[in-house]
């Protein structure tokens, strides 16, 4: 007899902004524009001698973000790590008419509670509203 496969919780969150996928991309991509954006959870990132790895200042401490890039499928992943947990989050870039969704799915780390979990994606919906202004007055 099979068991069942274990789902991991997630959420996606989703959001349009009125700019070209190749801009959205471009700054997602950058992690330096982070704290721009990213303005829960990033409160300042700097390189490391790494290049493929930036180090980031956050409410949970030190931690180190790398974002897996790939342009001309819209892949924005990015791997956390911090003292406590490690994962990956994937995110996605497409085209909207001649604007962009920009999605992002995150799946519940073991150690995080359901509550813990749905407070920290509430605050996501604020890092989102906050890409879209940052992407749109720079338009």
């Amino acid at each position: 007899m099979n068991s069942p496969l274990h789902i991991t919780r997630s959420v996606t969150k989703t959001v349009s902004i009125a700019r070209p996928p190749a801009d959205v991309f471009a700054f997602v991509a950058d992690p330096a524009n982070w704290p721009r954006w990213a303005v829960v959870n990033v409160q300042a990132v700097e390189p490391t001698a790494d290049p493929d790895w930036w180090l980031m200042d956050t409410p949970r401490g030190p931690a180190r973000l790398r974002v897996r890039g790939e342009a001309a499928m819209g892949l924005l992943d990015h791997d956390y790590v911090d003292r406590e947990a490690a994962w990956s989050v994937p995110a996605r870039v497409v085209p909207n008419g001649e604007g962009s969704e920009f999605m992002i799915t995150f799946f519940q780390p073991p150690g995080f509670t359901d509550d813990y979990f749905d407070q920290q994606i509430a605050l996501v919906d604020k890092e989102m509203a906050a890409l879209k202004r940052e992407m749109e007055a720079s338009a």
